[in-house]
């Protein structure tokens, strides 16, 4: 029947320590370890509380759910510890969250489950009966793995005349039988003798094992072999090769002949011994015949005996020490190891529990552990084999984001051996960078009249964490521009940063955007950064230049007059252009395109002026129709066109009915009686009008002679919607022009052009025109004491 056996100690150093008997039921209970070590339940849960050990088999079993240790496999104490007593094998409860180590003990108590054996089933005896009384025969021990009173306690002799049985014990507390003989053999009374050896244990119920004995009585040899020494002491070295010699023993024999020749052997060899050692039968030579470890036996204690050809024989024994070898380097176990560690993890954390062991004893089993990395992490020893692997330093993932961590135990043996093992740490990602723009600022540029979605530019920032604290968004603060949020302008992608124009652009309406992108990280709490993005607004020429003067209608006539006395180089009149576009789009030349005499005048490139390049003569035709040409600098580039009139003549008179038919001068030539009929009515026209023409012109005159003594400039009225023109650069609605001039005005050219010399003709106002330049002379009175407004009235016709 199995006893279960518990004692509880409590150590200051975290242990606990129970004893259970061997062969108990797997799940048999061994002790309540949350109990014992004063954990609850629930630490052992969260802590996913372990057993960790070094054994191949895991002879416990941690119930967390109980807080229970119960046995898991068999527990054999012979197949443990064989005949070392106590018996006992020692393990590790781990917790983690935060780290904790408990040792627990495990005291194994036997049980007589072993009968005490022999090695063989016969002993072959010869004694020759001449043996003296009182002379000793060695017999067989038995064995018996059990330990304490379950082991071998007595040896018993079955019933006879001839020996009685004599117990005795080795050092090691071994015991053995001798037989003595009490009364002389006999041969030719009795040649053979049948006893039986018993060896009884001390367990309850008691077991017991029987060897038969076998004696041959031999005849008359009177001298047994003597020992030299009754105890031979000798040492090897461990791992010694087959065959090291350790010692000699010897034994003499006052007999002659065959009765005194002696030959060795062992007696009572325990267990494995016989493979061990070798011993040469006639020179008492015992050699290495197997490997020897110290780490199993650190002493052997052999029988030995001689025997001589008579059959008497001797007994001594060998003691053999074994000298340790360090011949077994550190072994390195890793209870617990955390990896990945936050990179936030403070310096002191402890990243691993491992443990170290060395078979080797004294200095060969003393073990220092080091690590290479000893400005970045630290090992100090905790329960005894046991170190704990400690941060030293403050981690940052982005500057290295794994360690590889080398932790060498070295023995101190001579030489000194070493183990080593690695152990990869890597660092978990914190999110403490914010993504970073690789600009302060971003500059882009996009063309006006640019269609909704086109892509812009690309704003890039990048993040050094990793994973989604790494993951950028790109959005776009909500400002204003120009009254209106900057989404009604520009969107953004938001994982790729490209930004897209919302609309079209016009350059004329707004030529630069600026925004504020930010780029944030997807980690919690979010980090992120702004950058200021400028979108300028590129000018295309999309505008042709529009001409403002002189100001073009459909059916009247406005026209400039050149006197004959002109000199070269006269300023005739100014064409006066713009353009809305920006930069070289809005860099107008000038152009004389068509001109009735192309040698008389010349056009101004930059300036629009034209003047007179000769002399004029009398056979200069007195109307002159130029066109030019307004061009801007854009590819492709703009350009506009318009029509000065230019009357060369000394009165006005002179020209009137040239110009008659001057407002008739279009394209029209597939409409010829149309103009002929007009040409007809406006002839009769000036004739009826011819008088209200002259008085009108009279009057002009002296009127304009007081306008030119006030000091006015001359200040061109343009009308709020002058900027809306067709392509071909004219005005074709109904506007007021009006000239203020001063007595002084009759200075400047551009006063003469735009007011003397002007003639503004219509087919319906012939004489009205006549009468006009006819008070042209009451006008051009210095003296007039009249100041007069001269308006000039352009009507479409």
């Amino acid at each position: 029947m199995l006893m279960f056996f518990m004692l509880l100690i409590h150590n200051a150093d975290g242990q606990i320590r129970y004893s259970v008997s061997e062969e108990m039921k797997k799940g048999s209970l061994i002790g309540n370890v949350a109990q014992d070590l004063g954990l609850d339940l629930k630490r052992l849960r969260s802590g996913r509380a372990r057993i960790v050990t070094g054994e191949s088999v895991q002879y416990t079993e941690l119930k967390t759910d109980k807080g229970i240790l119960v046995v898991n496999e068999r527990i054999d104490r012979e197949q443990i510890c064989g005949h070392v007593t106590p018996c006992s094998f020692s393990f590790e409860i781990i917790l983690e969250n935060p780290i904790e180590l408990h040792r627990v003990i495990i005291e194994i108590l036997d049980v007589n489950d072993h009968s005490p054996t022999f090695k063989s089933s016969h002993i072959h005896l010869e004694i020759s009966e001449s043996a003296a009384t009182g002379s000793h025969f060695d017999l067989e021990s038995a064995e018996d793995p059990d330990v304490g009173l379950n082991s071998l306690q007595n040896y018993m002799l079955s019933s006879n005349d001839n020996f009685v049985l004599k117990q005795q014990s080795n050092a090691k507390g071994n015991k053995f039988a001798e037989m003595i003989l009490q009364k002389p053999l006999d041969r030719e009374l009795n040649s053979h003798l049948y006893l039986k050896l018993i060896a009884v244990d001390g367990g309850t119920p008691q077991k017991s094992g029987t060897v038969n004995i076998d004696i041959t009585v031999l005849d008359a040899n009177d001298n047994a072999p003597v020992f030299n020494q009754s105890e031979y002491q000798a040492t090897v070295r461990e791992n010694a090769p087959i065959g090291t010699y350790i010692t000699t023993i010897n034994a003499s024999d006052a007999d002659s002949a065959s009765y005194g020749l002696v030959t060795y052997s062992f007696s009572n060899l325990r267990g494995n011994l016989a493979d061990m050692f070798n011993i040469d039968k006639a020179s008492g030579q015992i050699y290495v015949a197997g490997k020897i470890d110290f780490e199993k036996d650190k002493t052997y204690e052999i029988r030995v005996g001689a025997k001589d050809q008579g059959g008497l024989t001797a007994a001594s024994k060998v003691i053999i020490e074994v000298v340790d070898v360090n011949d077994n380097a550190p072994i390195i176990n890793v209870m617990s190891f955390s990896s990945p560690i936050s990179e936030d993890a403070p310096p002191g954390t402890t990243i691993a529990v491992i443990n170290v062991k060395d078979a080797d004893s004294e200095r060969n089993g003393q073990i220092t552990c080091s690590i290479v990395s000893k400005h970045s992490f630290k090992i100090q020893s905790s329960l005894t084999n046991y170190y704990s692997l400690l941060s030293d330093m403050i981690f940052d993932r982005e500057t290295k984001s794994e360690y590889n961590i080398t932790i060498t135990a070295t023995d101190s043996g001579s030489p000194s051996l070493s183990s080593a093992t690695t152990l990869c740490l890597k660092i978990s990602d914190v999110n403490d960078n914010a993504p970073l723009f690789d600009k302060l600022s971003y500059s882009a540029y996009i063309r006006e009249n640019n269609s909704p979605g086109v892509s812009i530019f690309t704003v890039s920032a990048r993040d050094s964490d990793w994973n989604q604290n790494a993951r950028i968004s790109y959005l776009i603060e909500n400002t204003q521009v120009s009254g209106s949020p900057v989404s009604a302008y520009i969107s953004i992608n938001s994982e790729t940063g490209v930004l897209h124009a919302v609309r079209t652009f016009d350059y004329e309406q707004i030529n630069q955007l600026k925004l504020l992108v930010k780029a944030q990280d997807g980690g919690s709490p979010p980090l992120s950064s702004n950058v200021t993005v400028t979108i300028l607004i590129q000018d295309q020429n999309d505008n042709a230049p529009q001409v403002l003067y002189p100001v073009q209608s459909g059916g009247s006539l406005v026209a400039e007059m050149v006197p004959r006395s002109a000199d070269v180089g006269y300023l005739v009149t100014k064409v006066v252009a713009v353009d809305v576009d920006s930069g070289q789009n809005a860099w107008l030349s000038y152009k004389l395109q068509k001109s009735t005499d192309r040698a008389l005048f010349e056009v101004g490139l930059q300036n629009g002026e034209i003047r007179t390049i000769r002399q004029v003569t009398d056979k200069d035709a007195v109307k002159q129709r130029l066109t030019v040409i307004v061009e801007d600098n854009g590819q492709p580039s703009r350009s506009a066109t318009v029509n000065v009139n230019v009357a060369v003549a000394d009165s006005f008179p002179e020209v009137l009915s040239e110009f008659t038919d001057f407002t008739q001068d279009k394209d029209y030539n597939d409409n010829l009686t149309f103009f002929l009929v007009l040409a007809l009515a406006v002839v009769s026209f000036l004739f009826i009008t011819c008088l209200v023409v002259i008085i009108s012109v009279k009057i002009y005159r002296w009127r304009q002679s007081r306008l030119y003594h006030s000091s006015l400039p001359v200040i061109p009225y343009y009308p709020p919607r002058y900027s809306d023109t067709l392509g071909s650069g004219t005005l074709p609605h109904v506007y007021n022009y009006e000239v203020c001039r001063t007595t002084d005005s009759r200075k400047s050219d551009f006063g003469r052009a735009g007011s003397q010399n002007i003639l503004i003709i219509d087919p319906s106002m012939t004489g009205t025109m006549q009468r006009m330049q006819n008070e042209k002379s009451i006008l051009d009175e210095p003296d007039s004491p009249i100041e007069v407004r001269l308006c000039l009235l352009v009507l479409q016709a």
